[in-house]
C-alpha cells in the first residue's frame, strides 16, 4: 500500500509540473501570436457603417473602422473618430457627398465643423448649377434623379417650321426640385431640374429656355461617344410613304454585245439617272 501511494503521489507531482510548464510556454507564445495576427502591413481607417446621405450630420453610430493595406490608403482618410467627430460641444461635420455603407470616409467628402453644406459643394471645378423647368413629359416621366446624366433637347417653331435639336449632351443632374441626395432613388414628377454646366453651356441653356421647349433624355450607364447632331425638322419625319416602304424600281434595257439584251436597275438622282451595276 505504501509503495502504491508513493507512486500515485509521484505521478500527481509529474502531472502538476507538466501543467505548470505548459502554461508558462503558452503565456510566452501568446503575445507573439497576437503580434503576428495584427499584421503590421494593415492600418485602421474609418468607413461609413451605414448609408450617409448628402448634407446629413456625421455621427459616431454611422461610422465604423476596418483594417486597410497601409500601402493602398488614399489621402484624406481618418484613422479614428477623434478628428472626425466634434469635441467639447462643437458643431458636427456634414456629408458633402453621399456615402454608401462600407465606403471610405475622406476629408473631401465631409465639411468642416459647423460648415453649411449646400448644392455648391457637389459641383466640379469651374462649373455652375442651373435650373430648368420640366414636367412629367419633358423629364422622362419623373424618372430623372440626382446623379443621373441627361441630354437636353430644344423643340422650337410651329407648323412646317417645327424642329428639334440636341443642344447639350452628357449633363449631370445635381438636383430635382429641392432634392439633391444622390442616394435617393425614388422617382418623383418634378417642376424643376438643376443641372451642372460650364459657363458657356449655361449661356446656351438660358437662350434655349426662351426660344422653345426643353426636354430631357436619360442616358445609359454605359460610356458612349458623343457626336454633334443635326436638327430634325417636321418635314424630315412626315413623308408620303413609310421610310421602310420601297417604291417601284426603275429599270432600263441595255444591249450587251451584238444581240444580247439585259434589264438593269437605275438609281434616280436629282438631275440624272445612274445605272446600278
Amino acid at each position: 500500500m505504501r509503495i502504491r501511494s508513493l507512486m500515485i503521489t509521484m505521478v500527481g507531482v509529474a502531472v502538476a509540473g507538466a501543467s505548470v510548464y505548459a502554461s508558462k510556454e503558452f503565456l510566452q507564445v501568446q503575445p507573439a501570436t497576437a503580434s503576428i495576427e495584427q499584421n503590421p502591413g494593415l492600418v485602421s481607417v474609418v468607413v461609413a457603417g451605414q448609408d450617409i446621405g448628402f448634407g446629413t450630420t456625421i455621427e459616431g453610430h454611422k461610422l465604423t473602422t476596418i483594417m486597410w493595406p497601409a500601402e493602398a490608403v488614399p489621402p484624406g482618410t481618418f484613422e479614428n473618430f477623434s478628428t472626425l467627430l466634434p469635441q467639447n460641444g462643437d458643431d458636427p461635420r456634414r456629408a458633402k457627398r453621399a456615402m454608401a455603407q462600407g465606403e471610405l470616409v475622406l476629408a473631401n467628402k465631409v465639411s468642416d465643423f459647423g460648415e453649411k453644406v449646400t448644392i455648391t459643394q457637389t459641383l466640379g471645378k469651374n462649373t455652375r448649377a442651373m435650373a430648368i423647368s420640366v414636367n412629367a413629359q419633358t423629364s422622362v416621366g419623373g424618372f430623372v434623379t440626382p446623379g443621373d446624366t441627361v441630354d437636353i433637347l430644344l423643340t422650337q417653331g410651329g407648323g412646317d417650321s417645327l424642329r428639334a435639336v440636341t443642344i447639350l449632351q452628357n449633363i449631370r443632374v445635381v438636383g430635382v426640385d429641392q432634392q439633391a441626395d444622390e442616394m435617393n432613388e425614388q422617382a418623383n414628377v418634378a417642376k424643376t431640374v438643376t443641372v451642372e454646366v460650364t459657363p458657356e453651356e449655361g449661356q446656351k441653356l438660358a437662350l434655349a429656355q426662351q426660344a422653345g421647349r426643353l426636354s430631357l433624355t436619360l442616358r445609359t450607364l454605359d460610356s458612349v461617344v458623343d457626336e454633334p447632331m443635326e436638327s430634325i425638322r417636321l418635314s424630315d419625319i412626315i413623308r408620303d410613304k413609310s421610310p421602310t416602304e420601297e417604291g417601284p424600281k426603275m429599270t432600263v434595257k441595255v444591249r450587251r454585245g451584238a444581240t444580247a439584251m439585259e434589264e438593269v436597275e437605275v438609281a434616280e438622282r436629282e438631275d440624272e439617272l445612274q445605272i446600278v451595276n
